[in-house]
């Protein structure tokens, strides 16, 4: 029995997942809201009419977040608290013949690409004009920014080319509409996002064009930070490295997914690179813009992996000493290459190195850190919380690195989504804390 009234033409979306679902959230929350819908994301009312999930397949906690997700909008719909519930994104692609036999409750499930055929169950229009529009669910002065879909890519662990689809850039004229219309909108920061950045324009274009776009994209007035992630190593092209250095609204910062330090488990994992040329790699970054802030991501457990082989990791993380690092336990993925080998390193196993991994990046960030106290950085700020105002200096971004943290007594000057110059006064190992700089 319904307990509260319904709002008929609302929509709730909830987004599971990374950046790049956080973007394609945006982009059909500005397509509902064309259609006269009205749009909200995460709404903690409840008294939508129609929620749209918006899922997470990579791995299996995000599999299982997604999953739980939709049960609980499925039991909310069974008890009359919502009318309609739809799925969508990855999971949604890779299993949708297998949800639809096991949550019956949903009214229909579509693909990542699938977005004018839910629009048209909704009895919307697809507003071919609005290409590019979003709802921003960041805050206004910061904007992740989807250069290209898909991923071809061979890796073995990853199952990104099955739910996305193969890699298909967009032109640079329209990512640089997008952008004036963002920066038109008050966003200073643009996050560039994709499964590989450093591919970008090889289908269009014949060649790697990252370099081009970044210079484009640099001269729209009002964006004043421009930042790289989800760069692939192998045939990283050096010409971004320049930009980066030639243009001061481009953020010495590059996220680079190296996923692990022995050569023998990635030529397993089908990356195209060895250790020793990782390293040289991220040795010549770092020559060539000084100062840079590295951040990677590393899988611990994949099958085979010996003792040996983790060591090899670790020595590979101690000697790198990079800015940022996360890890992830290796998750077995159907129809990926590497399912067919056995998942031989015990989820307990797989937890305690990951587990030394960042125990050994803590300390190197805490090192780091105690290098930035006594200089000033140039900060923009994201939110209070508490006591403080919270914000981010070019080497970090939103959610998953780094932050800056400033006592609301000494911020007379500090306004969130501007940027203030902030003495650094101390440091843990994974913030900073400091004053303004006057």
């Amino acid at each position: 029995m319904k307990t509260k009234t319904l709002k008929k033409n609302k929509v709730n979306v909830v987004t599971l997942g990374c950046s790049k679902n956080i973007f394609d959230s945006e982009v059909m929350m500005a397509q509902l809201k064309a259609n006269s819908f009205d749009v909200e994301h995460e709404s903690m009312d409840d008294d939508a009419s129609i929620v749209i999930i918006n899922t997470c397949g990579f791995i299996d906690n995000a599999k299982q977040e997604s999953i739980d997700t939709i049960i609980r909008y499925a039991d909310a719909k069974a008890e009359g608290l919502v009318d309609k519930v739809y799925v969508t994104g990855c999971l949604s692609e890779r299993y949708k013949d297998d949800l639809e036999k096991e949550i019956p409750e949903v009214d229909a499930f579509f693909g990542t690409r699938d977005l004018p055929r839910l629009l048209k169950t909704l009895k919307a229009d697809y507003k071919h004009e609005l290409v590019g529009e979003r709802l921003l669910t960041t805050p206004n002065h910061y904007a992740y920014f989807k250069i290209a879909e898909g991923c071809d890519r061979p890796c073995s662990f990853c199952a990104i080319p099955i739910m996305r689809g193969k890699h298909i850039s967009t032109p640079i004229e329209d990512l640089v509409i997008q952008a004036k219309s963002l920066a038109a909108k008050g966003v200073k920061e643009l996050m560039l996002i994709a499964q590989d950045l450093t591919y970008y324009g090889l289908d269009i274009y014949k060649k790697r064009s990252l370099s081009d776009l970044i210079k484009r994209l640099s001269d729209i007035e009002g964006i004043e930070w421009i930042r790289l992630h989800y760069a692939f190593p192998s045939g990283f092209p050096m010409d971004v490295l320049d930009v980066m250095n030639e243009r001061s609204n481009v953020c010495k910062y590059l996220d680079m997914p190296l996923q692990h330090g022995s050569t023998k488990i990635l030529q397993a994992m089908r990356r195209g690179i060895t250790r020793e040329k990782t390293e040289e790699l991220v040795a010549q970054i770092r020559a060539k813009v000084p100062g840079i802030a590295l951040r990677t991501t590393l899988i611990a457990g994949y099958p085979g992996e010996t003792a040996a082989d983790f060591q090899e990791m670790y020595d590979f993380v101690e000697r790198s000493r990079f800015d940022r690092l996360g890890i992830f336990t290796y998750s077995h993925e159907e129809n990926t290459h590497a399912y067919e080998f056995k998942d031989d390193v015990s989820a307990k196993m797989k937890k305690k190195r990951a587990d030394l991994i960042m125990d050994l990046q803590s300390g190197i960030s805490y090192d780091l850190n105690q290098l930035k106290v006594g200089n000033s950085y140039k900060v923009l700020f994201d939110r209070v919380e508490g006591d403080y105002f919270i914000g981010r200096t070019e080497f970090d971004s939103p959610e998953v690195d780094n932050e800056v943290l400033v006592k609301k007594d000494d911020s007379t000057y500090v306004r969130l989504g501007d940027f203030s110059d902030i003495l650094i006064t101390s440091a843990d190992h994974y913030d900073l804390y400091g004053t303004v700089d006057k």
